[in-house]
């Protein structure tokens, strides 16, 4: 199977090529700006603009959506107008699979970025190409760092009972591996981590790994949000799971460095 890898170079991306290399796929991965690799065919194609689109897509069999651009402001031309473009490139090139990667949550949690992957599934499922949608939680890193910025001024703060569910990255690589194999799916599917922590707990096991003494300053989320974050909007019941917790993240990124 030869498999394009669209927004490759991110944290997401690195572990889906080492995924799909590891199980024998012939990959070509975009980004864009010019990249090299001595295991991977990189090519240049920006969806915001359609440039490069048709070139990357020609030849392949599937392709694995990963592109998206929370940030910057471009974040429909990317996720929204720029799928578009991807799914009728990939139509045009014959292509018989194109899988979404999107978020747990977005067809409930109301932030405007989640608006736009959500409209983005609905061109995916509308386009000219089977397909199929995994919707991810967050991962163990996005947790850490939004910690780690809450607590620039001192206290760690936030909403103690908002619900999250990390998912180690490799193993969301391992799911759209799976599922390209498998073939398209034709709807929306799940994945998230083990377990379900409140933000407390997490914040608990974060302070403990790091060694820190920082105080959590409980500040409730208004509105709708804040509703929708604590009632597990960001979490799912779907089976199977990961298996690396949010200990294991921990460990692993902190060790005993009891760095404050």
């Amino acid at each position: 199977m030869r498999v394009l890898v669209t927004g490759a170079g991110g944290h997401l991306g690195r572990a889906v090529l080492a995924r799909l290399r590891s199980d024998g796929l012939t990959v070509r991965a975009s980004s864009r700006r010019p990249r090299a690799g001595a295991e991977v065919e990189w090519v240049v194609a920006d969806l915001a603009t359609g440039d490069g689109v048709d070139e990357a897509v020609s030849g392949m069999d599937a392709v694995l959506h990963l592109a998206s651009a929370p940030q910057g402001g471009q974040t429909y031309q990317v996720d929204v107008l720029g799928t578009r473009r991807l799914a009728l490139a990939a139509g045009a090139a014959g292509v018989g699979h194109l899988v979404y990667i999107s978020i747990v949550g977005v067809d409930r949690v109301p932030i405007p970025y989640y608006r736009h992957k959500l409209a983005a599934e609905q061109v995916v499922a509308a386009g000219p190409v089977p397909w199929s949608v995994l919707r991810a939680t967050q991962f163990p890193q996005f947790l850490d760092d939004l910690l780690a910025s809450s607590a620039r001024l001192g206290p760690v703060i936030g909403d103690r009972a908002v619900l999250a569910q990390p998912v180690d990255p490799g193993e969301v690589a391992a799911r759209l591996a799976a599922r390209l194999v498998a073939g398209p799916l034709g709807c929306i599917e799940e994945y998230g981590g083990p377990q379900v922590l409140r933000f407390d707990e997490a914040v608990r096991t974060w302070r403990r790994a790091r060694g820190s003494r920082r105080p959590l300053l409980p500040v409730r989320i208004p509105g709708r949000l804040g509703r929708e974050l604590r009632a597990g909007g960001l979490v799912t019941e779907a089976l199977p799971r990961g298996v690396r917790t949010w200990a294991d993240h921990l460990a692993d990124t902190y060790g005993g460095t009891g760095r404050r």
